[in-house]
């Protein structure tokens, strides 16, 4: 599985956990948008993360 900046989007968009993670992380880490959606997929998908099949899932229907 690859990171996918288009599919990440559209999780974080469905999820709103997600979507507040996201402010967080760009809030106390100070990074860029791209940046923090990065290390968003790296901690909540990536490695069996808890949003991995949601994921699998998106990249299947694109």
């Amino acid at each position: 599985m690859k990171y996918n900046k288009t599919v990440m989007t559209k999780l974080i968009n469905e999820h709103r956990e997600l979507h507040d993670e996201l402010k967080r992380i760009k809030a106390e880490m100070g990074l860029e948008k791209n940046l923090a959606i990065k290390a968003l997929y790296h901690s909540a998908v990536a490695d069996n993360g808890r949003y991995m099949q949601d994921y699998q899932d998106l990249e299947r229907r694109q």
